[in-house]
């Protein structure tokens, strides 16, 4: 059976970040995901997990600076020394919040640079932060995202990721597999799954409606078919990992909007 985490980051506006906690495990999701953790002390929000039963599953690493619209940096030549110390970081909170996955944030293509230019850089630095969370036990994720969301982002197709996973050559680099941004870049969802997760490489799902990123059942995916999928391959092939819930609820900040809108979760609660 799928288990599903609920992204804090996108589900419960209508609540402060440290009080939705206490709101997913009362819905009935047994663990969290969210984006990033560093305005807060990670022994803090460990406290938060503890008290409402809790799994912390996944994060991001420091992104650059966020406000100004970076998106990452681990294709960005020049910014190594940054990069590393936001594995450092972002290591500290994955072994408090005893969390197996950390995203790594590819990062935008600079204006008049080739993407090609860039593939060296990110495979170097993915390969060196993989080494450092082996360490530790952790996966570091790379996830395609869509060009819509993010124009210009780094990575955008699942072959292209797991050919990189393949280059990178290291256990403990994987692939976010986001299901909304696969459909809106690629479709043939299905097909992927069962292509890519017997491969060992893929890391953590993620799960959102299309076209608008709202709950799974808006839009124009069939997820309880998906969801049946990820089961069969992955009763096939011995996955166990998370179903991250990163949507936007349909009733947005609307006090209860986001339980409402999880009729689609009561199969699976």
């Amino acid at each position: 059976m799928p288990r599903f985490a609920a992204n804090l980051s996108m589900m419960y506006p209508e609540l402060d970040f440290l009080d939705r906690f206490e709101a997913a495990a009362r819905d009935g999701f047994k663990a969290v995901e969210f984006l990033f953790p560093y305005a807060y002390e990670p022994r803090e929000l460990a406290a938060r997990l503890k008290a409402h039963g809790l799994q912390q599953v996944l994060f991001n690493m420091p992104p650059g600076n966020w406000e100004q619209g970076e998106r990452g940096m681990a294709c960005l030549p020049g910014r190594e020394a940054e990069f590393r110390e936001g594995v450092a970081k972002a290591l500290v909170y994955a072994e408090v919040l005893n969390c197996p996955h950390v995203h790594v944030m590819a990062g935008l293509v600079p204006a008049d640079t080739q993407r090609e230019s860039l593939r060296s850089t990110y495979v170097s630095n993915l390969r060196w932060a993989a080494a450092e969370a082996a360490k530790q036990g952790i996966d570091v994720l790379m996830e395609p995202i869509n060009t819509r969301d993010i124009p210009g982002f780094f990575l955008n197709r699942q072959d292209d990721a797991h050919q990189l996973a393949a280059e990178i050559a290291a256990p403990k680099a994987k692939v976010q597999m986001d299901l909304y941004h696969c459909q809106i870049v690629e479709g043939d969802v299905a097909m992927k799954i069962r292509q890519y997760l017997p491969t060992g490489r893929v890391g953590h799902f993620q799960i959102a409606g299309v076209p608008e990123r709202h709950e799974p059942d808006v839009g124009e995916m069939n997820y309880p078919y998906l969801f049946d999928v990820i089961d069969q391959v992955s009763a096939e092939c011995g996955w166990t990992g998370w179903i991250g819930c990163e949507y936007r609820p349909k009733r947005g900040a609307q006090p209860g909007g986001t339980s409402q809108g999880l009729g689609w979760f009561q199969r699976w609660r």
